[in-house]
């Protein structure tokens, strides 16, 4: 029994000053965690229960699947990381150190070489597969800039698994089998979800999809179709686009543009200087990026961004990426800032990256590469050539759907979940193999998946929360009934306990407020707070031999007989 005149607990009336969500602020105010530093939170008592108990769903659905639990430390040597090259992909994100001889360490932000490594020292044959094995444990990351409390923090806990399979049917079993386990552990802890395409990065693989709980705050942006129900990460979102069928332009023409370093101005100019009738959907925007610190420039239409998290996602073999600065500019003289055009990449020495918007055959208004000079009809295809093919630009609501053409819709979320088809890509780093029916050495194929644990909480915090403070679903919960006495007679106290005690002989794991000094205001108020599903009012009802029961999600409130209240709550 949890008795709040002896628990380590203490509820705050004011919301934290580096709160940005609803789940970093409640979590904080009514006693769950405690910041130690930027991204790095402690558990007090009633947040460690309710984390342990997303923690025993998570375990129970894995042990059901029939996935088996190992544990890998958390301090890692640099050497496998190096096999497969992560050692320099993750760059700064990777906490490294060394020991006292000099050695190389990191702090595991994932374990994809652990578990390999662990399956080709035991296993051998292919009659050892399929396996799926899983952890539950302590990540980190140097996140540049963690916030939202414990969705986005250093130091976190995840349940990641792998699969290991001789062939392809045989990981895409094993990858369907990890689905429906995760379906079936997100269904019990309350969450509302979907499931949606994304892209794989830093991990590998090609198949690959995300679990992503609705809310408002969500630092994942992703798109629905309602009418054929296609679902996508942004950085996942195909565009829809069909070849150029315009008229050929005629020859590039160059035009003196003075003060139109931005796209609204350009714009402004080309109508009322040049009577162009034209959009800024008509121009081309030439955006710089240092790529590993060597110029890239990516081409979208000048009526849309370029969201660096697409291009991100789908440039391979990039470990950090930036927007030009002004100190860029100065070492590279030749991009004039604000009139830069495509015209002259080749001449650069510059890779073009295109969205897909600028097809073939297509002209735009650009820069001309000088100062206060643009070119119009500029022909893709005809005076630049695209290297490569991305999705660079940001997604809006309202763009077609690439599988039936309606248009998306737009929603954010948090990603609570992430599965992968990772193939042979570590098996083959690291030697992982197996001898086939004929005796022969095949490479294994492995698929990856991971819940964020620690992350769960503050998910199911800000898809349940009201006015009054947290609201948990009955599975996570840190009890299942919260007990106030109030009054300053013995007569609630006394029965407050014999109830506690009734009801834990049942099972049922209570949180009992039997402080004398706090008023019936401070106790109610830190009831609604703390948020359990059921709380028990031992006060002015006992005159009639009956104590409140309310419900915290529907907000009913009932009077039973002191008598009734196990079988009550049983019903």
């Amino acid at each position: 029994m949890l008795r709040m005149s002896t628990l380590l607990l203490r509820t705050l009336r004011d919301d934290p000053a580096d709160a940005e969500v609803a789940s970093h602020r409640l979590l904080v105010r009514a006693g769950f965690v405690r910041r130690i530093a930027a991204g790095i939170y402690s558990w007090l008592p009633l947040g460690y229960r309710t984390y342990r108990k997303i923690e025993n769903v998570v375990r129970q659905e894995m042990d059901a699947a029939g996935f088996q639990e190992v544990h890998f430390p958390a301090l890692l040597p640099k050497e496998p990381y190096e096999a497969t090259n992560r050692w320099q992909e993750y760059g700064p994100d990777l906490f490294r150190l060394k020991d006292r001889k000099g050695n190389d360490f990191l702090l595991g932000p994932t374990h994809e070489e652990m578990f390999t490594l662990m399956v080709k020292g035991e296993f051998s044959s292919y009659k050892d597969l399929p396996l799926s094995i899983y952890q539950i444990q302590t990540k980190y990351r140097d996140e540049p800039r963690p916030r939202s409390g414990i969705i986005r923090g250093r130091e976190f806990v995840m349940k990641d698994s792998y699969s290991f399979d001789v062939d392809d049917a045989g990981l895409e079993a094993s990858y369907n089998a990890h689905r429906a386990a995760y379906i079936k552990t997100f269904d019990r802890l309350g969450l509302k979800y979907n499931i949606v395409s994304a892209m794989s990065g830093a991990m590998g693989g090609s198949k690959s999809e995300e679990f992503l709980a609705p809310c408002p705050t969500g630092e994942d942006t992703y798109v629905l179709c309602n009418g054929c129900g296609y679902a996508a990460n942004v950085e996942a979102m195909t565009t829809a686009v069909k070849p150029f069928a315009g008229k050929a332009a005629g020859a590039i023409e160059i035009l003196d543009t003075p003060n139109t370093p931005t796209i609204d101005s350009l714009v402004e100019v080309l109508n009322t200087k040049y009577s162009a009738n034209i959009t800024a959907a008509n121009t081309l925007k030439n955006v710089l990026l240092m790529a590993d610190e060597k110029p890239i420039c990516v081409l979208v239409p000048g009526d849309r961004e370029v969201d660096l998290k697409r291009v991100e996602a789908n440039l391979s073999g990039i470990t950090e990426l930036r927007l030009f600065e002004d100190a860029d500019f100065a070492k590279h003289p030749k991009f004039v800032k604000g009139y830069i055009g495509p015209q002259n990449a080749k001449e650069f020495g510059l890779k073009l990256y295109a969205d897909p918007r600028i097809v073939e055959g297509s002209d735009w208004v650009t820069g001309a590469n000088k100062k206060d000079t643009h070119a119009r009809n500029v022909v893709c295809g005809r005076d630049f050539k695209v290297d490569q093919y991305i999705e660079a630009a940001e997604v809006k609501a309202g763009d077609a759907c690439p599988k039936c053409e309606k248009p998306v819709v737009i929603d954010r979320a948090i990603e609570i979940g992430h599965i992968f088809q990772l193939g042979r890509k570590y098996a083959q780093a690291l030697g992982l193999t197996v001898l086939d029916k004929e005796g022969k050495p095949q490479v294994v194929t492995m698929g990856s998946y991971g819940i964020g644990v620690s992350r769960a909480v503050a998910a199911i915090a800000e898809q349940t929360y009201d006015e009054l403070g947290l609201n948990w679903p009955a599975e996570v919960a840190p009890a299942d009934v919260h007990i106030v006495a109030t009054g300053k007679d013995d007569l609630p106290f006394d029965t407050a306990e014999k109830i506690a005690t009734e009801l834990e002989a049942k099972g049922l794991e209570v949180l009992l407020d039997d402080r004398r000094e706090a008023s019936p205001g401070v106790k109610f108020k830190d009831a609604e707070l703390i948020g359990i599903s059921k709380i028990i009012i031992v006060g002015k009802a006992l005159a009639d031999g009956k104590v409140e029961i309310r419900d915290r999600k529907s907000g009913d409130k009932s009077e039973v007989a002191v008598a009734d209240v196990v079988k009550f709550l049983n019903k």
